[in-house]
């Protein structure tokens, strides 16, 4: 098969994915559609690496993540986040759930490595369900390292409907309180969302050279500098303590933003951020070529209990925090969920909530000031943040296969 042979293929499936959700609205999620497209053409009349054929190889991915993350550091707003601090303990709990009850099934049903490799998946998305696959390939866990692709194909179908019935639950709470006079808006306060790009110009640090001078080469090569410095810390670290380079990408691309060395959605102004995302997430698929029909029900146990466990954490610890702190039940419930599935479905299902309760503009603004930026911070805090880290560190414990 040759590349451009390989690459149309595999673009065609990421697209037909894009489209299944879209007329679904989600709720067939576009990873499980491909996901099953790339297993049927694994079986079928796929090379096992039609992935690496077609351009997008090992060290292109890594090297992506490492720009991608980094790129995640630079959305962090500790503003934005103070303003949601609620929401941000929500979010924590729910992730402090997830752990506790994952951790303890898995060393009562399965084994230690299991529930390494499976609860930076079930808390995060794309990135950490990659670093905890590629470290149990690495160790020589095949099983389990198909298992953090399916956990992060497959946790969807559970997020999305339960977080739908929540968000109904707590919308039609919130109108029969509006429409009688009980609940009171804040007036002019805009929702700022997380990931709204600002206006092209240059970071504080080099304010003073023309805005002209700041080029797509100049934006990669920032990323580039930050990424390798995350590297070169991590491997002078080695002989005290094992940091992950994708845990100081994120780190350092909160600091070297908040330094002015970085501007905001730095990768998505280099127009480089949609191959990230695509090369990676091939990346992802080319791993369920070492799936069999086999390794797929025996993994089908293990994943359907995880996740149902990681679902039912979630929910106690989410529910009880949020009451505490004066959050309703479904609120807390529904921002914890986000863990299962991130940006940009999280904004998607709570715009459709809005959209199905009522017809009244007045009334929807008055939801998605209530709704939407909890929903959009909780996915924040759980994927972007706290996935990685969780990926990162566990991933240094994975105990390697023995022979």
């Amino acid at each position: 098969m040759s590349q451009m042979s390989a690459l149309l293929i595999i673009l065609f499936i990421l697209y037909t994915g894009d489209v299944i959700s879209t007329r679904t609205k989600a709720w067939v999620p576009s990873v499980f559609v491909c996901a099953a497209l790339f297993l049927g053409g694994y079986w079928t009349f796929f090379p096992a690496d039609i992935i690496s054929r077609a351009g997008i190889t090992a060290p292109v991915a890594i090297m992506l993540m490492y720009l991608l993350i980094t790129n995640m550091g630079t959305l962090l707003s500790l503003k934005e986040l103070m303003r949601q601090w609620k929401t941000v303990v929500v979010a924590l709990a729910g992730i402090a759930g997830i752990t506790v009850a994952v951790f303890a099934v898995s060393l009562l049903l399965f084994d230690h490595n299991t529930a390494l490799v499976t609860i930076p998946p079930l808390v995060g998305g794309i990135v950490s369900s990659l670093i905890m696959s590629q470290g149990a390939s690495n160790a020589g866990l095949v099983d389990l390292s198909v298992l953090a692709i399916l956990i992060y194909v497959m946790q969807g179908f559970a997020g999305y409907p339960l977080t739908a019935i929540m968000l109904q639950r707590e919308g039609k709470a919130l109108l029969t309180r509006y429409r009688s006079g009980e609940h009171h808006p804040d007036s002019a306060e805009d929702e700022r969302t997380l990931l709204a790009c600002g206006e092209e110009m240059m970071p504080r640090l080099f304010s003073r050279i023309p805005t002209s001078y700041n080029s797509t080469y100049f934006k990669f090569l920032r990323l580039a500098i930050v990424g390798c410095l995350a590297w070169l810390v991590s491997e002078l670290a080695k002989p005290i303590v094992s940091i992950s380079p994708f845990v100081l990408c994120l780190f350092f691309g909160v600091v070297f933003t908040s330094l002015g060395f970085l501007e905001k959605h730095t990768l998505q102004k280099a127009n480089g951020f949609g191959f990230a995302v695509m090369a990676l997430m091939l990346f992802i698929f080319d791993t369920l070529n070492k799936a069999t029909p086999d390794m797929l029900l025996r993994l089908l146990y293990p994943m359907a209990v995880l996740i149902a466990t990681a679902v039912i954490g979630m929910f106690i610890v989410s529910w009880a925090v949020g009451k505490a702190l004066g959050v309703s039940g479904a609120m807390s419930f529904a921002i914890s969920l986000t863990a299962l599935y991130g940006f940009p479905a999280d904004y998607i299902i709570t715009n459709e909530a809005i959209n199905s309760l009522t017809q009244d503009e007045k009334e929807r603004q008055m939801l998605t000031q209530h709704m939407l930026g909890p929903m959009l911070v909780g996915g924040f805090i759980s994927v972007t943040i706290v996935s990685v880290i969780l990926a990162g560190i566990l991933v240094g414990y994975l105990v390697p296969a023995v022979g």
